[in-house]
């Protein structure tokens, strides 16, 4: 009898609201491939504003999906899903693919380079999904994260060349196995502090840099973002001169 009570509490029975809400988490997680999708479509429309806009929705629901399924404790209560996998499926869909599909389309790299760079992408973002230490024990990322959605965005942030975007690919595909450490801004508690503050500035400025109407922006926008963007690269480089 103790057995069938652990196995009915653990599938949610005992307690079909926090069940329910456990539920409505992964169901909050699925909805970023829907919007991985709306990315797809955009592109292929060639519409790149609405494609980042859909990706930057996107980014948003990872970047507060763990915290809720942490918060309904989704583990028990939906013991027979794992939300590890759904969320890097949807990951490596929004995060690699789309971006991917994006710098061929929109030619942000050479022509005669184009479908090989982004080959390399999907190719080298796979080691990155199947690494099982792409995260220190302080949750920053061992190696480039594969966030190619943010990659792609500084491109037509800044407008570089095909050649720098080249370039810069390939350097990023080579520290995709380099064990310099990338800060994972909403889980790492070092510097907490001023990290999800300047992260917010810099979700805010990007919002503002990617919509129409970029010309009419004062200046101090761009050179927000752009300082939010150093401060990342910095926290980052800190912590990998640091010993483990």
């Amino acid at each position: 009898m103790r057995g069938i009570k652990r196995v009915e509490f653990r599938t949610g029975i005992k307690n079909p609201k926090r069940a329910g809400l456990a539920w409505a988490v992964h169901l909050f997680t699925a909805s970023g491939i829907v919007l991985g999708f709306l990315a797809v479509v955009a592109v292929l429309n060639s519409n790149i504003t609405v494609a980042f806009l859909w990706l930057g929705v996107a980014l948003f629901v990872d970047g507060v999906d763990g915290f809720l399924a942490r918060k309904a404790n989704v583990l028990q209560y939906t013991p027979n899903v794992d939300g590890r996998t759904l969320d890097n499926v949807i990951d490596f869909f929004n995060y690699v693919a789309v971006p991917a599909l994006m710098i061929y389309w929109f030619g942000m790299v050479p022509d005669w380079l184009a479908v090989f760079t982004a080959a390399a992408i999907m190719a080298v973002s796979c080691y990155t999904f199947a690494n099982v230490g792409i995260k220190s024990d302080d949750y920053y990322f061992v190696g480039f994260p594969a966030v190619w959605n943010v990659v792609v965005l500084y491109f037509h942030v800044l407008q570089t060349s095909q050649v720098v975007n080249f370039i810069v690919i390939a350097i990023l595909c080579i520290l995709t196995f380099v064990p310099l450490k990338f800060v994972h801004p909403l889980r790492v508690k070092a510097w907490a502090a001023i990290t999800i503050p300047v992260t917010a500035i810099w979700g805010v400025a990007t919002l503002l840099l990617v919509i129409p109407g970029r010309d009419m922006l004062h200046p101090a926008v761009l050179w927000l973002w752009i300082a939010s963007s150093i401060y990342f690269a910095g926290i980052s480089g800190w912590r990998s001169l640091q010993r483990d």
